[in-house]
């Protein structure tokens, strides 16, 4: 039964055919797999350069690595100004929004980008990328000028662009836009 099955489709494909496609389909799936495996390792060495610091005790182990360039990444972390639990003064242009639909569109469902249900009397920011969820920010006139932490993102929110959170709508086109300093802690 096999061999009339591969009769039939001999008929529609000849030998030829079958053998270039087949080997055609082989080397666009070889090439496709090493896109995705060099796309991976590259997104993943990103990653881990974003979130790996040095101290000057790591630098032996760095240079035992076999990645230069991670160990040339990682040594010039030593040589920053900036250390890992300091806060950092950035310009910011600093919006208001609140859980409505005017503010957030289809996402006015109560829950922030990073899954945090919304309480009464909750305090947090949607920022950039570039600034993790929890990463805490101190917002001048926000607050009680106590920290904050990054809970959501925004579609309009980027680079050193901030949004900050109210329970009302009313309160949020009180705020209005501000361009102000915010302190930003690294850990």
């Amino acid at each position: 039964m096999k061999r009339a099955a591969f009769k039939r489709i001999r008929k529609v494909f000849p030998k030829s055919t079958v053998t270039s496609s087949i080997i055609r389909l082989a080397v666009v799936f070889c090439i496709l797999g090493c896109i995705v495996c060099i796309a991976h390792t590259k997104a993943n060495s990103q990653l881990l350069l974003l979130n790996t610091t040095a101290t000057e005790t790591d630098v032996p182990s760095i240079l035992d690595t076999h990645n230069p360039i991670l160990v040339e990444n990682q040594a010039s972390d030593i040589d920053s100004p900036l250390q890992p639990d300091e806060w950092q003064t950035v310009r910011m242009r600093v919006t208001a929004y609140c859980p409505c639909e005017k503010c957030c569109g289809e996402y006015s469902d109560g829950v922030t980008a990073c899954g945090h249900r919304i309480c009464p009397g909750d305090a947090f920011a949607a920022a950039d990328r570039q600034y993790p969820f929890g990463a805490e920010m101190i917002v001048a006139g926000y607050n009680n000028d106590q920290p904050i932490k990054v809970l959501d993102r925004g579609g309009a929110i980027r680079e050193n662009r901030l949004d900050v959170f109210f329970h009302s709508h009313e309160e949020a086109l009180q705020w209005g836009v501000k361009y102000i300093d915010v302190k930003v802690h690294r850990k």
